[in-house]
């Protein structure tokens, strides 16, 4: 069982492996990456155990863990691409 500090070593290496996977600019730095790492492991682990990959106390994979974190980072970047368009343009 991972205490704090494993899942964030965990999310700072997921949203590594995420932000290799997906390159390019993102605002935010390290701490962003480690925050979109844990949260794709913990969106990873609720989806895995919402189709059967997983049981009630299992964490998710390595794999379906950087899914969840690319997911993320997707998501995120489509956010802030929009907040940062102008109208009109």
């Amino acid at each position: 069982m991972f205490g704090v500090l494993g899942w964030i070593l965990f999310g700072l290496i997921v949203g590594i492996v995420a932000k290799l996977v997906m390159p390019g600019r993102d605002p935010g730095g390290i701490i962003v990456t480690i925050l979109l790492g844990i949260a794709g492991a913990l969106l990873g682990g609720f989806l895995g155990r919402a189709v059967g990959w997983y049981g009630p106390n299992e964490p998710a994979g390595f794999i379906v863990a950087t899914l969840g974190a690319i997911l993320l980072l997707v998501i995120y970047r489509m956010m802030v691409g929009r907040r940062g368009a102008t109208p009109g343009s």
